[in-house]
C-alpha cells in the first residue's frame, strides 16, 4: 500500500528507531548521546508529522506500526 510520507529527517528516523528498539527514551538518549528531553522533542515532532499526513500515531505502538509500514524497522529486529 502507498502511505503518505511524513518526510522525517534523518535524525528523526534515527531517534524513532533507537526509541522503538530500546527500552525507553532514556536508553535512546544514551545510545544517541543526547538528552532525554531531546528524544522527547523529536518524538513529538515525529507524531506531528504523521498526524499532518493523516496517519496519526499517538502511542508507541502506533509509531511502531508506522515505522513498519514505512520500512524503518522490521519485525526481525524485535
Amino acid at each position: 500500500m502507498n502511505w503518505a510520507d511524513p518526510r522525517l529527517s534523518g535524525r528523526e528516523r534515527q531517534v524513532l528507531v533507537a526509541w522503538l528498539l530500546g527500552d525507553s527514551k532514556g536508553a535512546a538518549s544514551r545510545e544517541l548521546y543526547v538528552s532525554s528531553s531531546t528524544v522527547m522533542t523529536h518524538i513529538a515532532r515525529i507524531r506531528d508529522k504523521y498526524a499532518a499526513v493523516g496517519r496519526p500515531a499517538p502511542t508507541k505502538a502506533a509509531l511502531l506500526a508506522r515505522a513498519l509500514q514505512d520500512g524503518l524497522v522490521t519485525l526481525d529486529q524485535f
